[in-house]
């Protein structure tokens, strides 16, 4: 009777405590496609290793005690104090913040006049390609382009120059944000508010406006982030008594990197980061708001 009963539980798989024998039962096949993949992983942690070594190795030798920028020798936060006592790179500094602040305002504002104007008066595929050109062109290309423009107006170069140079592709980034974001914004709303007695001004500011305010803080952090390190098109239209802060690091790197340049680089992402934590916060992306 014993026997019996072991030879039926071995045919019906035995029950919860034989699960081996099961799955040993199972085709070597769906075995093999049941486990999930290691590679992918594998490769997206190669990817991550990859870029964000070299950062990581530019924060620490911020940190290093000696001049070396290659040899690790202990702890200090020298180089951040002797940074602040450098005028260069803090006027460097400076002019890269006005630039980049003033071109981040035009290029809201002009970007996002632009987006409205192609999405709801004025429907051309061939405008949209010219007004978001600048956004895909070389920066070689718009450099010389606008050196050569300069030139031909008579119009000095300095950081107004540069300035003007950055809007260009700032509005062209703020257009195209936008008017993505246009394409979600449903137009009944709009025509709502002035069936109901709004003016096109009122309308403008009460239902446009608050519907493509993430897009527009993503296309003014976009632009702001890109001016701040923006190095070609402020190389070529820049003047010699205002260089911005890439050109003032590319002079130095020429004969070296330096701690000064490593301190600087470990507060300009800091910056970054704070600022991409205080947009995610500000435009809900990420966030269990955004998913529904």
């Amino acid at each position: 009777m014993t026997e019996s009963l072991s030879v039926a539980a071995e045919r019906t798989g035995g029950g919860a405590g034989d699960e081996g024998t099961g799955a040993a039962m199972m085709p070597a096949g769906r075995r093999r496609w049941a486990r999930p993949a290691r590679w992918p992983m594998l490769v997206l942690a190669g990817v991550l290793v990859f870029l964000y070594t070299p950062i990581a190795v530019v924060v620490v030798m911020a940190f290093n005690e000696t001049g070396s920028a290659y040899r690790w020798s202990g702890f200090s936060t020298r180089w951040f104090g002797e940074l602040a006592a450098d005028q260069v790179i803090l006027g460097a500094l400076g002019n890269t913040l006005v630039v980049a602040a003033g071109a981040t305002a035009l290029s809201i504002v002009l970007g996002t006049l632009l987006a409205i104007g192609l999405a709801r008066y004025v429907r051309s595929g061939l405008l949209d390609a010219f007004a978001l050109g600048p956004a895909v062109a070389p920066d070689i290309v718009m450099a010389m382009g606008l050196l050569t423009l300069y030139v031909t107006l008579g119009f000095s170069l300095g950081l107004h120059s540069v300035l003007l140079a950055h809007v260009v592709f700032g509005t062209a980034l703020v257009t195209a944000t936008v008017r993505a974001r246009l394409g979600h914004l449903d137009p009944a709303l709009e025509e709502a508010s002035r069936d109901l007695g709004a003016s096109a001004l009122q309308t403008f500011w009460r239902i446009t406006i608050p519907g493509v305010m993430p897009a527009i803080i993503a296309g003014g952090l976009l632009t702001f982030t890109l001016s701040l390190d923006e190095f070609v098109i402020a190389f070529f239209t820049d003047g010699p008594a205002t260089p911005t802060l890439p050109i003032v690091i590319y002079s130095l790197v020429r004969f070296g990197i330096t701690p000064e340049v490593n301190a600087l680089g470990a507060i300009l992402l800091l910056v970054s980061i704070v600022t991409v934590l205080v947009a995610q916060r500000l435009t809900g992306l990420g966030g269990r708001d955004a998913d529904t």
